[in-house]
Order: structure tokens, then sequence, then C-alpha cells
């Protein structure tokens, strides 16, 4: 887990941890200026000095921002504080599909509706990316 500050620049207030990957660790915050929840990714403190690494987070920035669908949250920051880089996002209340998966198997018809609107964001996603400089 990242030893993020209480604080990102002085905007952002972290209030609780909310999910760990592989590149950073995802953070439930308040905006202080706007007055709303987000989400703030901040990248791993041990890959933060790796400038493959970095390169990587912010390319994911860029290609996330550049995208606009329901089924994709939206980016609405980034930024680096304390030379720690961070990706501020839309909060997303809910639980993931692997946390739903433990309470047992999906309904067919709702696998169903769940894999068309993944499918949907992946093709816009993908086409989206096309235009992102890389």
């Amino acid at each position: 887990m990242s030893a993020a500050p209480a604080a990102l620049a002085g905007r952002y207030r972290l209030e609780s941890l909310v999910g760990c990957g592989g590149m950073g660790d995802v953070y439930r915050a308040q905006d202080e200026r706007l007055k709303r929840t987000v989400a703030i990714k901040v990248i791993r403190e041990n890959i933060a000095s790796d400038p493959a690494f970095l390169e990587r987070f912010s390319r994911e920035a860029r290609a996330v921002a550049a995208v606009n669908h329901p089924h994709i949250c939206t980016v609405y920051d980034s930024g680096e504080h304390d030379g720690t880089p961070y990706i501020v996002m839309e909060y997303l209340e809910g639980e993931s599909l692997a946390e739903r998966l433990k309470r047992g198997p999906l309904k067919h018809d709702d696998a169903v509706q769940y894999a068309i609107q993944i499918a949907d964001a992946l093709a816009t996603k993908v086409s989206d990316f096309r235009a992102v400089s890389y």
C-alpha cells in the first residue's frame, strides 16, 4: 500500500482506502474545492521512481480521460504531490464483479447484461484509445 498523505495538494482530503491494484492504491476522498466525493489512485511507492511505470501511469490517465462512456469512470484530474503521481476519478459506489461472484453465480440474464455493458465499454475504449498519443 502507498504511504499516501492525508491530503493531496491541499485540494483533496483522503478518507479511506477502497482498493489496491498492481500499480496503485485507490482512496475515497473529498474534493474540497468542488465539494464532491472522488476516487484517487495513487501510484505505489515501490514503483514511483521507475520511469517505465511513471509513463504507464501517466498514459493510463490520458487514455481514460479521453473516453466518455457511461460504463467507464470519468477522470477529473491528475497531478503529482511530493513526487507521487495521482489520478482523480469519479467515485462509484457498489461492489465489484469479483465481490458479487463470492455470493454465488449470476443469473443467466444478469450475466448477459453485464457482458453487454462490458463489451460496449471496451469497444468504445478501444476506438477512443486510438486517438490518444502514447
